[in-house]
């Protein structure tokens, strides 16, 4: 039986509210941050977390490695957690992501990192968390409370707290234009809801589902993936579009569809180009994104690391609505739970 307005969506559309509330509300730790990040500036940066909120990191790597030029990696927790082995992180910046702040792994190698003199930092919404309590600074994401099993606003929250650090330590004004408007373009991402819904229509069969995407917008296509999993039952994978010619393709020939996103960033061309080209393969494509001809386009931010954030939302507006149209409650996914403990 399905819900007629599932939770993952009321959620969803709280994204403005939220991305607002936390601009105000962390500007006294962004500016700490910062500050501490141009007296000491960090050789390199990890990420740790895992499902949702590793795909934000992803979104954060690029977000850091292209506007402060400093390296980002994934740090794997079970090389601590399981295999005992202490990593030397002095002098790295450590971010940790996590909605509830609750999974032991992810807690234990920020309190590793801290005791080895790494300058850590949360993002986390439940700031009362075990993860909140062991980092040295915390951003909240400030979503209040989450009841969908499958994450929205604070995925969209993970990709937003950080960026108002990148923006004062590289003093990048237009990046801090883009956040100050960011609510506003989110709120005109929410009028798109019918278009979403009329692109799920087209998906209501599928069993399979590639998504596509490149740089700044990679992070999102790898959260896609994992809703399209969660809510809808589609066995969905996501691939670089510059790495799917690389044996993925072959695919195509079993009449896999395609679902890319369109950035209008950097990567645009290549992007298009890589659709073209997979276009005259015969593939079954469509694209969602700020890049103009798009099959569902979003509102442009204003910012290369904000058009992601629309993309997003908009992505989360198809998938709640491709499960009601496949018959699903998104709001129960069978065998999941709100908080995965893991060690």
């Amino acid at each position: 039986m399905t819900a007629p307005n599932p939770l993952m969506l009321q959620e969803a559309r709280e994204a403005p509210q939220v991305i607002a509330r936390q601009l105000t509300e962390n500007a006294g730790v962004v500016r700490a941050l910062a500050q501490q990040l141009a007296q000491q500036p960090p050789a390199y940066a990890v990420t740790v977390a895992r499902g949702s909120s590793d795909h934000a990191c992803t979104a954060l790597k690029y977000a850091i490695e292209t506007q402060l030029g400093l390296p980002v990696a994934s740090l794997g927790p079970s090389v601590h957690t399981l295999y005992g082995t202490r990593l030397n992180l002095q002098g790295a910046l450590v971010l940790a992501v996590s909605q509830s702040g609750a999974s032991p792994d992810v807690v234990e190698n920020v309190r590793m990192a801290r005791e080895g003199g790494a300058l850590t930092v949360a993002l986390v919404n439940v700031e009362h968390s075990d993860l909140a309590q062991e980092a040295e600074f915390v951003l909240p994401l400030r979503c209040g409370e989450e009841r969908a099993v499958a994450a929205t606003k604070s995925f969209l929250a993970s990709l937003t707290a950080f960026l108002p650090v990148i923006a004062q330590v590289g003093a990048n004004s237009a990046l801090r234009g883009a956040l100050e408007a960011l609510p506003r373009v989110l709120n005109r991402a929410l009028a798109q809801e019918q278009a979403a819904t009329d692109l799920a229509e087209r998906y209501r069969f599928a069993d399979r589902l590639l998504v596509l995407a490149r740089g700044l917008h990679f992070g999102v296509a790898q959260e896609a993936a994992l809703k399209l999993k969660e809510t809808c039952g589609i066995h969905a994978e996501a691939y670089s579009a510059a790495e799917f010619s690389h044996g993925p393709k072959r695919l195509l020939a079993e009449g896999v569809p395609l679902l890319g996103f369109a950035p209008a960033d950097a990567a645009a061309g290549a992007t298009a180009q890589a659709y073209a080209d997979l276009r005259a393969s015969g593939a079954d494509l469509r694209t969602l994104g700020p890049q103009e001809g798009s099959n569902l386009t979003t509102p442009a931010t204003g910012h290369a690391l904000t058009d992601p954030v629309a993309s997003a939302l908009v992505f989360y507006l198809f998938a709640g609505h491709l499960a009601l149209e496949r018959g699903l409650n998104p709001d129960a996914p069978p065998l999941l739970s709100k908080v995965t403990r893991t060690r």
